[in-house]
């Protein structure tokens, strides 16, 4: 299980924001899951480690580092969101976060930034500094080669490729490392990353929005709209930061959505969008079949799927993933599998009720969103938020952790992670 106490959510308005904890109300915990981790990965190392006990000084470098790189969120996958600060003589002589995949790692753009001054400085990163070469070259040669004389890093990488070696090779030149300064605010920033590492599957959100009692629609099928204007534009938020959006068919063959962002700014970008459809019934003419988007439309389909229906959806420039072990139903697990390989860090499941039930079953939701609107559905025949057979006796429901409560105008946003049930499928 995946542990990460913190203050800060990377998915609420604050980090959507950009914006950072005042520090005079920072903490640093160090009995989290993360810290322990790291704790006794950087004794085996030999380094040192952070504390409570040390200089806000550091800590303040860190959350700057932390607010460099939120910045790129949703722009990073399937890398991590990371930001570097360079620290000479009491200032900021250079700083830069990774912009997106396949651009410049934070440690190079602040380097570069420093312009010739980070020799005898600090670095702050909030992860481990890579070792190896992929799109860019490692970043601990570049520090080594910029004279860097001290490197702080809130984490170790969960990369298998990195995960300690990037601190060996510092240590190894001579340079100070210490690790685990606001370790757990660095993981929860990059729990997607971590989730995907460690688990072999994207971070899932699963968002619903129902009625004080848990209505998703009324008994005629109506859904549209039980929030409001402003909790809707906080899912499109959302929509502009995660890699993947997923419903089921039924969602689909309802509704009939998009799924696509309006946020009406200029960066705004599309998430994939895979529909859980098991006979391939997608309409040809679907909406979510867009083609002005640049964002991929994917099907997951069963081995029952006609493969006529098939090839008429290719055509229309759906791309298909047919998911391994699934005869008749598609496995959310293999299906998350296969997104993660593709590349995905993160997904949103934004309907239906069985969808909502078959993922908490299969125990691959780590988050949930439900927004609350002030209405009152009622009616045996209207849709509940959850399908499925539900539970025999309380002690099997399903209870949310680190709980958070936020207002948009007259609906409540609950958010809560999950917790014992995050395990590799």
């Amino acid at each position: 299980m995946i542990s990460w106490p913190s203050p800060i959510n990377p998915w609420d308005s604050r980090w959507i924001l950009h914006t950072v904890l005042d520090l005079r109300h920072s903490r640093h915990y160090t009995s989290a899951e993360s810290l322990r981790l790291n704790r006794k990965a950087a004794q085996g190392l030999g380094i040192g480690i952070m504390t409570s006990e040390q200089n806000i000084i550091d800590r303040s470098y860190m959350r700057r580092a932390l607010e460099l790189a939120v910045s790129a969120r949703g722009r990073t996958s399937p890398n991590p969101m990371v930001g570097a600060v360079l620290v000479k003589d009491g200032r900021v002589v250079g700083e830069g976060f990774h912009a997106f995949a396949g651009s410049d790692h934070a440690e190079c753009v602040a380097v570069r930034d420093a312009q010739g001054q980070a020799r005898g400085a600090t670095l702050y990163v909030n992860l481990e500094p890579c070792c190896h070469y992929g799109k860019t070259p490692p970043c601990v040669e570049l520090i080594i080669g910029a004279g860097v004389s001290r490197v702080v890093a809130a984490c170790q990488d969960p990369n298998p490729a990195v995960n300690g070696k990037g601190i060996e090779a510092l240590q190894a030149a001579g340079i100070g490392v210490e690790v685990g300064c606001l370790a757990d605010e660095a993981a929860r920033l990059n729990e997607a990353f971590f989730t995907h590492m460690q688990l072999g599957r994207p971070f899932v959100l699963m968002k619903v929005a129902s009625s004080l009692d848990g209505k998703i629609a009324t008994r005629t099928g109506e859904s549209r709209w039980i929030t409001g204007e402003s909790a809707r534009q906080h899912v499109h938020r959302l929509r502009n930061m995660v890699d993947g959006v997923l419903v089921g068919i039924g969602t689909i063959l309802r509704d009939d959505p998009m799924l696509t962002t309006r946020l009406g700014i200029e960066d705004q970008r599309d998430p994939a969008r895979i529909i859980v459809d098991n006979l391939a019934r997608l309409p040809l003419r679907a909406k979510v079949i867009n083609r002005a988007s640049t964002a991929p439309t994917y099907i997951a389909v069963s081995a029952m799927a006609p493969p006529a229906r098939l090839e008429a959806l290719e055509r229309e420039q759906v791309q298909i993933i047919r998911v391994e072990d699934s005869p008749r139903r598609v496995s959310l697990a293999r299906l998350l599998q296969t997104l993660a390989k593709m590349g995905l860090l993160s997904v949103m499941i934004e309907g239906g009720a069985e969808i909502y039930a078959s993922a908490l079953k299969e125990g691959v939701v780590d988050k949930v969103l439900m927004f609350l609107a002030p209405i009152l559905v009622g009616g045996k025949s209207s849709a509940s938020a959850v399908a499925g057979e539900g539970i025999d006796t309380f002690s099997q429901a399903v209870r949310l952790a680190d709980v958070r409560i936020e207002r948009f105008d007259s609906d409540i946003l609950v958010e809560g992670y999950i917790r014992g049930q995050q395990q590799a499928p």
